[in-house]
């Protein structure tokens, strides 16, 4: 069973949420972050990517960058644009994108429960992009964004979160990026707080991480570092915890997580994929798989669909995944890319984006093969954590995302090395 702890939330004044509250630091490059917070002082781009604020030309992975982003923080707080609660709370964040929505609970999670793994992962992780984080968490004293975890979902928990919902007034209520509806509310009420803890710590088996397995791996370093700077801190010192929001998991939407290529293709090619595939060609409209073992393929101007023909019913579920398919029949086989997070003749492209992004991308001659999947299922997410194994990377996009900005969880070891 879990553990999931209120925290005092560090959050936008309910003035400035729309203008504070921003996409993820790891969807938006730099120069796409300083366009996006042209203008806006109240941005929390300015601390979730610091370097919009020093020159263009600076690493977004300088020393000073960090600092910056520390330096932006406490202005944040100094003015009043972020503010700190007074006492522990939850908060219920409630997303509503094309009609559903899915709401989850803003709590701190144990970073030993992930060494335990009663916090589950399905992703390996880079160490690059790992610390990274680990500066920017260090540096800052926080949680700057939350991690993104799914539970399988208890009636118990959604009668107390729709009742909470039913009786009381959002904190926040905004739309923003992507047409998503964003709303927030403070669960300030000590007996529903305990009632939720102790549902999660008697009836959830397992925490999930969705999205964010470098921000997990990053601040369960930094909170180890912390533990050994303060041996005789108590267990229930912050920097124990990581600030997530949880979300049951049939409420949740992954869309499909394309590829697009820059390869030499042998002549062959489409003989080649019959090998492992019915190929048969579709024509000029985009082609969006409806179901498992189908893809999209746009090649020299025509979109095909590939259905996979050597799937034994009996394989363990890593291979079964699509993403597995396709790169051990396609990228492996026909095109010896073995590594795709490092190979740079492959690119991602997340459903959001559309399958037109997959042509264009093609036809500006960026790229000359492109490859549309079927959303990875929740299901087989839970299944491979569970059994301890690790998916293809690029497997999973989530929508809507979970904005930044709209709650921090501070370490609060800056006041203990101030005491010692």
């Amino acid at each position: 069973m879990v553990v999931i702890k209120p925290f005092k939330g560090i959050r936008p004044d309910k003035k400035l949420v729309s203008q504070v509250a921003s996409l993820p630091y790891d969807v938006l490059d730099s120069e796409e972050a300083r366009k996006m917070a042209a203008g806006n002082p109240y941005s929390y781009l300015h601390i979730d990517k610091a370097e919009i604020d020093l020159p263009s030309d600076i690493s977004p992975y300088d020393d000073a960058v960090y600092l910056q982003a520390k330096k932006n923080l406490q202005y944040f707080l100094d003015q009043g644009w972020l503010v700190k609660e007074d006492e522990n709370v939850y908060y219920l964040y409630e997303l509503t994108m094309n009609g559903k929505s899915q709401t989850g609970i803003v709590a701190c999670t144990a970073i030993q429960e992930y060494l335990d793994g009663k916090i589950k992962k399905h992703e390996l992780t880079r160490h690059e992009k790992e610390l990274d984080r680990i500066r920017h968490v260090r540096t800052c004293d926080a949680n700057t964004s939350p991690i993104f975890l799914a539970y399988r979902g208890k009636e118990t928990i959604n009668t107390i979160i729709h009742r909470w919902k039913k009786e009381h007034e959002p904190m926040y209520d905004f739309t923003s990026f992507y047409d998503t509806h964003h709303r927030l509310w403070l669960v300030d009420c000590s007996a529903t707080i305990q009632q939720l803890e102790n549902i999660f710590a008697k009836e959830v088996d397992s925490l999930y991480i969705a999205d964010g397995h470098h921000r997990t791996e990053s601040a369960v370093k930094v909170g180890l570092e912390k533990r050994k700077q303060f041996p005789l801190a108590p267990a229930e010192a912050q920097f124990n915890y990581f600030l997530s929001v949880i979300f049951p998991e049939e409420e949740l939407t992954i869309y499909d997580y394309n590829r697009v290529l820059k390869v030499d293709i042998p002549e062959n090619f489409l003989e080649l994929l019959e090998n492992n595939f019915v190929v048969e060609k579709v024509g000029t409209k985009p082609y969006k798989p409806e179901e498992k073992l189908n893809f999209g393929m746009f090649f020299d101007s025509t979109w095909y669909r590939l259905k996979a023909t050597s799937v034994s019913e009996d394989a363990p579920i890593i291979e079964t995944l699509d993403a597995s398919i396709l790169q051990k029949n396609v990228f492996e086989t026909i095109f010896d890319i073995t590594d795709i997070r490092t190979d740079h003749r492959i690119d991602f492209v997340g459903g959001i984006r559309g399958l037109k992004e997959l042509e264009t991308l093609v036809t500006s001659g960026e790229f000359n093969l492109a490859f549309s999947l079927h959303p990875t299922l929740m299901s087989e997410l839970l299944e491979v954590a569970d059994q301890g194994e690790i998916m293809p990377p690029k497997s999973t996009w989530f929508e809507p995302k979970l904005l930044s900005g709209l709650f921090l969880h501070d370490l609060e070891t800056e006041k203990m090395t101030s005491k010692n």
